[in-house]
């Protein structure tokens, strides 16, 4: 809903002028009204989660329910931490650089550069809010891992939301409709998998999880609607969401 209201075009679009920025300096935008969005409602998520005995019980009670139903079977501990290496934020970014490397080779250059401004935007967008809340992670007696840094939000989580759908939405246009349920079903399980085994090893709270989501979300919405207004302003006809965020792009991602 709330890309859609994004990308929501008026019934009586007037003729396209000079576009008075770059592509760069409307993502640079987008970005930054996405971080304002996502670092009050961010704080006041962690301000609840403090002073609300009710959430703050209840985060408590799953982090230490599930902590300690993973350490009694220690398959489930050597899963979660080789998923803990798959699922990292830097693997999510190499394989988006990747990506952007090969959408530039196939002339889709402004998609490319799209989604490498967003996972950076999104990336330091996680490493402030940690430092902006300072939020301790879970105490165990005996933790069956360890990490280093702030809590709040996970980091895993954020990259996580925030590569899968940068990926998703650059290869919508090029996607069948059962194509796009696969991309959406395999990313949704990537996704909700990363933040189930923050909170199973013990490093995270469910609301860090849920935190990082957000402030994902709040990334995607604003580089996305950047750059659709930055594709009007250049003549391009309005998109829908679900073509992604370039449909013109759809040739080059097929093709080459």
């Amino acid at each position: 809903m709330l890309l859609r209201a994004v990308y929501q075009a008026p019934e009586d679009r007037k003729p396209a002028q000079a576009p008075r920025r770059g592509l760069a300096g409307r993502l640079a935008l987008g970005g930054l009204g996405a971080a304002l969005v996502a670092v009050p409602f961010t704080l006041l998520a962690v301000l609840v989660l403090d002073k609300w005995e009710p959430l703050a019980r209840l985060d408590a009670d799953v982090a230490n329910s599930f902590h300690e139903f993973v350490r009694s079977h220690s398959w489930m501990v050597t899963t979660f931490k080789v998923l803990a290496i798959v699922f990292d934020p830097w693997v999510f970014r190499i394989v988006v650089v990747v990506s952007a490397i090969w959408l530039w080779r196939r002339n889709a250059k402004r998609l490319a550069l799209w989604a490498v401004v967003t996972t950076a935007i999104g990336g330091l967008l996680g490493v402030v809010l940690k430092l902006v809340v300072t939020r301790t992670r879970p105490s165990f007696d005996d933790p069956v891992a360890r990490a280093s840094g702030y809590s709040f939000p996970s980091g895993h989580a954020l990259n996580s939301f925030l590569c899968v759908a940068v990926l998703i939405l650059v290869v919508l246009p090029a996607l069948t409709r059962g194509g796009r349920v696969l991309a959406y079903t395999v990313g949704a399980a990537v996704v909700l998998l990363t933040g189930v085994d923050r909170v199973a090893l013990g490093v995270h709270y469910v609301s860090d999880v849920v935190a990082g989501w957000i402030a994902a979300l709040a990334c995607i919405v604003g580089t996305a609607g950047a750059f659709e207004i930055w594709r009007r302003e250049h003549g391009q006809r309005p998109s829908d969401p679900s073509e992604g965020v370039d449909p013109e792009a759809a040739d080059e991602i097929r093709d080459g």
